[in-house]
Protein backbone atom coordinates (compact mmCIF):
# COMPACT_ATOMS: atom_id res chain seq x y z
CA UNK A 1 0.00 0.00 0.00
CA UNK A 2 1.30 3.45 -0.90
CA UNK A 3 -0.07 6.88 -0.06
CA UNK A 4 0.82 10.09 -1.88
CA UNK A 5 -0.11 13.43 -0.33
CA UNK A 6 2.47 15.68 -1.96
CA UNK A 7 0.99 18.92 -3.28
CA UNK A 8 1.97 21.17 -6.17
CA UNK A 9 3.08 18.35 -8.43
CA UNK A 10 2.80 19.38 -12.09
CA UNK A 11 -0.30 17.79 -13.59
CA UNK A 12 0.52 15.19 -16.20
CA UNK A 13 -2.32 15.81 -18.62
CA UNK A 14 -2.93 15.46 -22.03
CA UNK A 15 -4.46 13.83 -24.82
CA UNK A 16 -2.24 11.07 -25.98
CA UNK A 17 -3.25 9.15 -29.02
CA UNK A 18 -3.02 5.83 -27.27
CA UNK A 19 -5.08 2.94 -28.47
CA UNK A 20 -6.49 0.45 -26.03
CA UNK A 21 -3.27 -1.55 -26.34
CA UNK A 22 -1.46 1.29 -24.63
CA UNK A 23 -3.25 0.72 -21.34
CA UNK A 24 -0.88 -1.93 -20.05
CA UNK A 25 2.25 0.16 -19.70
CA UNK A 26 3.66 -2.00 -16.96
CA UNK A 27 3.47 -5.67 -16.11
CA UNK A 28 1.41 -4.91 -13.02
CA UNK A 29 -2.19 -3.78 -13.03
CA UNK A 30 -2.34 -0.58 -10.96
CA UNK A 31 -5.60 0.47 -9.36
CA UNK A 32 -6.00 3.91 -7.80
CA UNK A 33 -8.77 3.84 -5.19
CA UNK A 34 -10.08 7.29 -4.33
CA UNK A 35 -12.17 7.66 -1.16
CA UNK A 36 -14.31 10.72 -1.75
CA UNK A 37 -14.08 13.82 0.47
CA UNK A 38 -12.16 13.66 3.79
CA UNK A 39 -10.85 15.94 6.53
CA UNK A 40 -12.63 19.31 6.50
CA UNK A 41 -14.74 18.10 3.57
CA UNK A 42 -17.44 15.94 5.20
CA UNK A 43 -19.42 15.35 2.03
CA UNK A 44 -23.08 14.48 2.40
CA UNK A 45 -24.32 14.07 5.98
CA UNK A 46 -27.78 12.83 7.02
CA UNK A 47 -29.19 10.91 9.98
CA UNK A 48 -25.73 10.76 11.56
CA UNK A 49 -24.22 9.10 8.46
CA UNK A 50 -21.14 10.93 7.11
CA UNK A 51 -20.17 10.34 3.48
CA UNK A 52 -16.43 10.81 4.09
CA UNK A 53 -16.35 8.02 6.72
CA UNK A 54 -18.43 5.53 4.75
CA UNK A 55 -16.50 6.20 1.51
CA UNK A 56 -13.16 5.66 3.26
CA UNK A 57 -14.28 2.46 4.97
CA UNK A 58 -15.63 0.93 1.74
CA UNK A 59 -12.53 2.01 -0.19
CA UNK A 60 -10.19 0.35 2.31
CA UNK A 61 -12.26 -2.83 2.19
CA UNK A 62 -12.07 -2.88 -1.61
CA UNK A 63 -8.31 -2.38 -1.41
CA UNK A 64 -7.89 -5.17 1.13
CA UNK A 65 -9.56 -7.63 -1.25
CA UNK A 66 -7.55 -6.46 -4.27
CA UNK A 67 -4.26 -6.59 -2.35
CA UNK A 68 -4.68 -10.36 -2.05
CA UNK A 69 -4.13 -10.56 -5.79
CA UNK A 70 -0.43 -10.66 -6.63
CA UNK A 71 -1.07 -9.16 -10.05
CA UNK A 72 -2.65 -5.98 -8.69
CA UNK A 73 -0.94 -2.96 -7.16
CA UNK A 74 -3.33 -0.86 -5.06
CA UNK A 75 -2.69 2.86 -4.57
CA UNK A 76 -4.88 5.07 -2.34
CA UNK A 77 -5.41 8.79 -2.67
CA UNK A 78 -6.09 8.74 1.07
CA UNK A 79 -6.26 5.99 3.70
CA UNK A 80 -7.06 8.26 6.65
CA UNK A 81 -9.45 11.14 7.36
CA UNK A 82 -7.49 13.84 5.52
CA UNK A 83 -8.42 16.46 2.95
CA UNK A 84 -6.96 15.86 -0.53
CA UNK A 85 -7.53 18.38 -3.32
CA UNK A 86 -9.22 17.14 -6.47
CA UNK A 87 -6.30 17.90 -8.75
CA UNK A 88 -3.95 16.07 -6.37
CA UNK A 89 -6.09 12.95 -6.67
CA UNK A 90 -5.61 13.16 -10.44
CA UNK A 91 -1.86 13.70 -9.94
CA UNK A 92 -1.61 10.52 -7.90
CA UNK A 93 -3.20 8.49 -10.68
CA UNK A 94 -1.11 10.10 -13.42
CA UNK A 95 2.32 9.99 -11.80
CA UNK A 96 1.83 6.34 -10.86
CA UNK A 97 0.86 5.46 -14.43
CA UNK A 98 -2.24 3.72 -13.09
CA UNK A 99 -4.32 1.31 -15.15
CA UNK A 100 -7.69 2.47 -13.79
CA UNK A 101 -9.08 5.06 -11.35
CA UNK A 102 -12.09 4.31 -9.11
CA UNK A 103 -13.56 7.10 -6.98
CA UNK A 104 -16.04 5.99 -4.28
CA UNK A 105 -18.78 8.28 -2.91
CA UNK A 106 -22.21 8.31 -1.28
CA UNK A 107 -25.19 10.06 -2.84
CA UNK A 108 -27.75 12.37 -1.22
CA UNK A 109 -30.98 14.09 -2.18
CA UNK A 110 -33.46 16.43 -0.54
CA UNK A 111 -36.04 13.82 -1.41
CA UNK A 112 -35.09 11.38 1.35
CA UNK A 113 -36.95 8.53 -0.33
CA UNK A 114 -34.40 8.51 -3.20
CA UNK A 115 -32.33 5.34 -3.13
CA UNK A 116 -30.06 3.10 -5.15
CA UNK A 117 -26.57 2.89 -6.57
CA UNK A 118 -25.14 4.33 -9.78
CA UNK A 119 -21.78 4.54 -11.52
CA UNK A 120 -20.58 7.51 -13.58
CA UNK A 121 -18.13 7.91 -16.42
CA UNK A 122 -16.76 11.25 -17.58
CA UNK A 123 -18.92 13.09 -20.09
CA UNK A 124 -21.39 15.83 -20.80
CA UNK A 125 -24.40 15.95 -18.48
CA UNK A 126 -27.23 14.01 -20.05
CA UNK A 127 -29.99 15.40 -17.80
CA UNK A 128 -30.70 17.68 -14.85
CA UNK A 129 -30.30 14.97 -12.20
CA UNK A 130 -26.84 14.02 -13.47
CA UNK A 131 -25.88 17.70 -13.46
CA UNK A 132 -27.04 18.02 -9.86
CA UNK A 133 -24.98 15.03 -8.69
CA UNK A 134 -21.86 16.40 -10.38
CA UNK A 135 -22.40 19.88 -8.91
CA UNK A 136 -22.62 18.46 -5.38
CA UNK A 137 -19.45 16.40 -5.74
CA UNK A 138 -17.59 19.32 -7.40
CA UNK A 139 -18.45 21.84 -4.66
CA UNK A 140 -15.45 20.63 -2.67
CA UNK A 141 -13.21 22.83 -4.85
CA UNK A 142 -14.41 25.90 -2.93
CA UNK A 143 -12.40 24.57 0.03
CA UNK A 144 -9.21 24.77 -2.02
CA UNK A 145 -7.06 27.88 -2.27
CA UNK A 146 -7.06 29.58 -5.69
CA UNK A 147 -9.45 26.97 -7.05
CA UNK A 148 -10.63 29.21 -9.92
CA UNK A 149 -7.05 29.47 -11.17
CA UNK A 150 -6.30 25.76 -10.76
CA UNK A 151 -9.52 24.70 -12.48
CA UNK A 152 -9.54 27.31 -15.25
CA UNK A 153 -12.23 29.52 -13.75
CA UNK A 154 -14.55 26.69 -12.78
CA UNK A 155 -17.51 27.82 -10.67
CA UNK A 156 -19.59 24.99 -9.10
CA UNK A 157 -22.66 27.25 -9.10
CA UNK A 158 -22.42 28.09 -12.79
CA UNK A 159 -24.20 25.83 -15.31
CA UNK A 160 -21.87 27.20 -17.99
CA UNK A 161 -18.84 25.95 -16.05
CA UNK A 162 -20.38 22.54 -15.56
CA UNK A 163 -21.36 22.18 -19.21
CA UNK A 164 -17.88 23.32 -20.23
CA UNK A 165 -16.38 20.11 -18.86
CA UNK A 166 -16.06 17.80 -21.84
CA UNK A 167 -14.44 14.46 -22.48
CA UNK A 168 -10.68 14.97 -22.52
CA UNK A 169 -9.75 11.47 -23.56
CA UNK A 170 -12.56 9.98 -25.60
CA UNK A 171 -10.50 6.92 -26.44
CA UNK A 172 -10.86 5.79 -22.80
CA UNK A 173 -14.64 6.14 -22.76
CA UNK A 174 -15.36 2.64 -24.04
CA UNK A 175 -13.30 1.00 -21.32
CA UNK A 176 -14.62 3.37 -18.69
CA UNK A 177 -18.17 2.31 -19.59
CA UNK A 178 -17.17 -1.34 -19.48
CA UNK A 179 -15.57 -0.93 -16.04
CA UNK A 180 -18.57 1.06 -14.81
CA UNK A 181 -21.00 -1.59 -16.07
CA UNK A 182 -19.17 -4.34 -14.21
CA UNK A 183 -19.04 -2.31 -11.01
CA UNK A 184 -22.74 -1.50 -11.36
CA UNK A 185 -23.58 -5.18 -11.75
CA UNK A 186 -21.28 -6.05 -8.85
CA UNK A 187 -23.13 -3.74 -6.46
CA UNK A 188 -26.39 -5.67 -6.83
CA UNK A 189 -26.94 -7.15 -3.35
CA UNK A 190 -29.51 -9.06 -1.31
CA UNK A 191 -30.57 -5.81 0.36
CA UNK A 192 -32.97 -5.12 -2.49
CA UNK A 193 -31.63 -1.72 -3.61
CA UNK A 194 -32.49 0.14 -6.79
CA UNK A 195 -30.16 -0.15 -9.80
CA UNK A 196 -29.82 3.42 -11.13
CA UNK A 197 -27.55 2.29 -13.99
CA UNK A 198 -24.38 3.70 -15.57
CA UNK A 199 -24.48 7.44 -16.38
CA UNK A 200 -22.32 10.28 -17.69
CA UNK A 201 -21.55 13.56 -15.91
CA UNK A 202 -18.75 16.10 -15.61
CA UNK A 203 -16.85 15.38 -12.41
CA UNK A 204 -13.74 17.47 -11.79
CA UNK A 205 -11.95 14.56 -10.12
CA UNK A 206 -12.22 12.58 -13.39
CA UNK A 207 -11.44 15.46 -15.74
CA UNK A 208 -7.64 15.37 -15.75
CA UNK A 209 -7.11 11.62 -15.63
CA UNK A 210 -5.82 9.85 -18.75
CA UNK A 211 -7.02 6.30 -18.16
CA UNK A 212 -10.31 4.44 -17.75
CA UNK A 213 -11.93 6.10 -14.74
CA UNK A 214 -15.25 5.94 -12.94
CA UNK A 215 -17.02 7.54 -9.99
CA UNK A 216 -19.22 5.24 -7.92
CA UNK A 217 -22.19 6.49 -5.88
CA UNK A 218 -22.74 3.45 -3.64
CA UNK A 219 -26.08 4.64 -2.23
CA UNK A 220 -28.00 7.47 -0.58
CA UNK A 221 -27.08 8.50 2.97
CA UNK A 222 -30.12 10.79 2.86
CA UNK A 223 -32.33 7.68 2.79
CA UNK A 224 -32.45 6.48 6.39
CA UNK A 225 -32.90 2.81 5.50
CA UNK A 226 -30.20 2.74 2.84
CA UNK A 227 -27.92 5.00 4.88
CA UNK A 228 -28.06 2.49 7.71
CA UNK A 229 -27.05 -0.26 5.31
CA UNK A 230 -24.14 1.82 3.96
CA UNK A 231 -23.00 2.57 7.49
CA UNK A 232 -23.11 -1.08 8.57
CA UNK A 233 -20.19 -3.50 8.50
CA UNK A 234 -22.22 -6.04 6.55
CA UNK A 235 -23.36 -3.51 3.96
CA UNK A 236 -19.85 -2.19 3.42
CA UNK A 237 -18.41 -5.70 3.11
CA UNK A 238 -21.03 -6.66 0.56
CA UNK A 239 -20.56 -3.53 -1.56
CA UNK A 240 -16.76 -3.71 -1.36
CA UNK A 241 -16.75 -7.33 -2.50
CA UNK A 242 -18.91 -6.46 -5.50
CA UNK A 243 -16.67 -3.56 -6.54
CA UNK A 244 -13.49 -5.58 -6.05
CA UNK A 245 -14.86 -8.50 -8.07
CA UNK A 246 -15.69 -6.12 -10.89
CA UNK A 247 -12.16 -4.68 -10.90
CA UNK A 248 -10.62 -8.18 -10.93
CA UNK A 249 -12.94 -9.24 -13.74
CA UNK A 250 -11.94 -6.16 -15.77
CA UNK A 251 -8.27 -6.79 -15.07
CA UNK A 252 -8.50 -10.42 -16.17
CA UNK A 253 -10.31 -9.41 -19.36
CA UNK A 254 -7.80 -6.81 -20.52
CA UNK A 255 -4.57 -7.72 -18.73
CA UNK A 256 -4.90 -11.47 -18.36
CA UNK A 257 -4.90 -13.56 -15.19
CA UNK A 258 -2.06 -15.49 -13.64
CA UNK A 259 -2.16 -18.91 -12.04
CA UNK A 260 -0.75 -17.55 -8.77
CA UNK A 261 -3.35 -14.80 -8.43
CA UNK A 262 -6.11 -14.93 -5.84
CA UNK A 263 -9.48 -16.09 -7.10
CA UNK A 264 -12.42 -13.72 -7.16
CA UNK A 265 -14.19 -14.13 -3.86
CA UNK A 266 -17.88 -14.14 -3.12
CA UNK A 267 -19.32 -12.16 -0.25
CA UNK A 268 -20.64 -14.38 2.55
CA UNK A 269 -22.73 -12.72 5.30
CA UNK A 270 -21.28 -13.08 8.80
CA UNK A 271 -24.66 -14.18 10.14
CA UNK A 272 -27.66 -15.98 8.74
CA UNK A 273 -29.89 -13.05 9.66
CA UNK A 274 -30.21 -11.47 6.22
CA UNK A 275 -32.64 -8.76 5.15
CA UNK A 276 -35.51 -9.47 2.77
CA UNK A 277 -33.76 -11.45 0.02
CA UNK A 278 -34.33 -10.72 -3.64
CA UNK A 279 -33.53 -12.79 -6.69
CA UNK A 280 -29.79 -13.43 -6.60
CA UNK A 281 -27.78 -12.14 -9.54
CA UNK A 282 -25.00 -14.13 -11.09
CA UNK A 283 -21.61 -13.50 -9.49
CA UNK A 284 -18.55 -12.95 -11.65
CA UNK A 285 -16.48 -16.07 -12.05
CA UNK A 286 -13.57 -17.28 -14.12
CA UNK A 287 -14.51 -19.65 -16.91
CA UNK A 288 -12.53 -21.54 -19.46
CA UNK A 289 -12.43 -20.02 -22.97
CA UNK A 290 -15.51 -21.17 -24.85
CA UNK A 291 -16.46 -21.70 -28.45
CA UNK A 292 -18.88 -19.43 -30.22
CA UNK A 293 -22.22 -20.84 -31.28
CA UNK A 294 -22.62 -19.22 -34.68
CA UNK A 295 -22.63 -20.09 -38.33
CA UNK A 296 -20.17 -17.27 -39.08
CA UNK A 297 -16.60 -18.30 -39.83
CA UNK A 298 -14.29 -17.72 -36.85
CA UNK A 299 -10.95 -18.75 -38.27
CA UNK A 300 -8.05 -16.54 -37.17
CA UNK A 301 -8.65 -13.45 -34.99
CA UNK A 302 -12.02 -11.70 -35.06
CA UNK A 303 -13.48 -8.89 -32.97
CA UNK A 304 -17.07 -8.90 -31.76
CA UNK A 305 -19.16 -6.55 -29.66
CA UNK A 306 -20.80 -8.06 -26.59
CA UNK A 307 -24.18 -6.33 -26.34
CA UNK A 308 -26.00 -8.30 -23.66
CA UNK A 309 -25.95 -11.25 -21.28
CA UNK A 310 -29.02 -13.14 -20.13
CA UNK A 311 -30.16 -16.33 -18.50
CA UNK A 312 -32.57 -16.76 -21.42
CA UNK A 313 -31.65 -18.36 -24.71
CA UNK A 314 -33.02 -15.77 -27.13
CA UNK A 315 -33.54 -16.35 -30.83
CA UNK A 316 -30.91 -14.47 -32.85
CA UNK A 317 -33.31 -12.24 -34.74
CA UNK A 318 -33.15 -8.43 -35.17
CA UNK A 319 -36.49 -8.12 -33.37
CA UNK A 320 -34.91 -9.35 -30.13
CA UNK A 321 -31.92 -7.02 -30.39
CA UNK A 322 -33.28 -3.58 -31.37
CA UNK A 323 -32.84 -4.18 -35.09
CA UNK A 324 -29.24 -5.45 -35.04
CA UNK A 325 -28.32 -8.46 -37.15
CA UNK A 326 -25.09 -10.42 -37.68
CA UNK A 327 -25.54 -11.87 -34.19
CA UNK A 328 -23.93 -14.74 -32.35
CA UNK A 329 -24.15 -16.18 -28.84
CA UNK A 330 -21.81 -17.83 -26.34
CA UNK A 331 -22.93 -20.12 -23.55
CA UNK A 332 -19.82 -20.69 -21.44
CA UNK A 333 -21.31 -21.44 -18.03
CA UNK A 334 -24.43 -23.43 -18.74
CA UNK A 335 -26.88 -20.78 -17.51
CA UNK A 336 -25.64 -17.49 -18.98
CA UNK A 337 -25.93 -16.53 -22.64
CA UNK A 338 -23.67 -13.77 -23.95
CA UNK A 339 -24.91 -12.10 -27.12
CA UNK A 340 -22.48 -10.68 -29.69
CA UNK A 341 -22.86 -8.29 -32.59
CA UNK A 342 -20.61 -8.14 -35.64
CA UNK A 343 -17.67 -10.19 -36.82
CA UNK A 344 -14.85 -7.73 -37.61
CA UNK A 345 -11.39 -8.60 -38.89
CA UNK A 346 -9.83 -5.44 -37.40
CA UNK A 347 -10.20 -3.56 -34.14
CA UNK A 348 -11.07 -0.33 -35.99
CA UNK A 349 -13.99 -2.07 -37.70
CA UNK A 350 -15.06 -3.44 -34.33
CA UNK A 351 -15.13 0.08 -32.90
CA UNK A 352 -17.54 1.08 -35.67
CA UNK A 353 -19.74 -1.87 -34.72
CA UNK A 354 -19.49 -0.77 -31.10
CA UNK A 355 -20.72 2.71 -32.00
CA UNK A 356 -23.65 1.19 -33.90
CA UNK A 357 -24.59 -1.02 -30.94
CA UNK A 358 -24.52 1.90 -28.52
CA UNK A 359 -26.56 4.03 -30.90
CA UNK A 360 -29.21 1.30 -30.74
CA UNK A 361 -29.31 1.58 -26.96
CA UNK A 362 -26.76 -1.01 -25.83
CA UNK A 363 -24.81 1.50 -23.72
CA UNK A 364 -22.81 -1.11 -21.83
CA UNK A 365 -21.57 -2.87 -24.98
CA UNK A 366 -17.85 -3.54 -25.38
CA UNK A 367 -15.40 -5.21 -27.76
CA UNK A 368 -14.13 -8.77 -27.23
CA UNK A 369 -11.72 -10.83 -29.29
CA UNK A 370 -11.62 -14.45 -30.42
CA UNK A 371 -9.02 -16.63 -32.06
CA UNK A 372 -10.14 -19.75 -33.90
CA UNK A 373 -13.47 -19.58 -32.07
CA UNK A 374 -12.03 -19.15 -28.56
CA UNK A 375 -12.07 -15.97 -26.51
CA UNK A 376 -8.65 -14.37 -26.02
CA UNK A 377 -7.21 -11.31 -24.31
CA UNK A 378 -8.21 -8.17 -26.24
CA UNK A 379 -4.76 -6.56 -25.97
CA UNK A 380 -3.07 -9.63 -27.38
CA UNK A 381 -5.52 -9.68 -30.27
CA UNK A 382 -4.83 -6.02 -31.07
CA UNK A 383 -1.07 -6.62 -31.01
Amino acid sequence: MRIFNKYNYLILILLSAFSISGFAQSTKFKVVLDAGHGGKDIGASYHGFAEKKIALSVTLKVGKILEKNSGIDVIYTRDTDVFVELNERANIASKNNASIFVSIHCNANENTSAEGYETYVMGMHRNASNLEVAKKENEVVTLEKDYKIKYNGYDPNSPESALGISLLQEEYLSNSILLASRIQNGMATNFGRKDRRVKQAGFLVLRQISMPRVLVEIGFVSNKREGGYLNSEEGQDEIATGIANAVISYKNEFYGSGKTEAQIEKYVPKTADVKEPIAEKETVKEVAPSKIETSTSNEGIVFKVQIAASGKNLELTPGNFKGLNNLSVINDSGNLYKYMYGNAATYNDAKQNLAEARAKGFEGAYVVAFKDGKKINLQEAIK
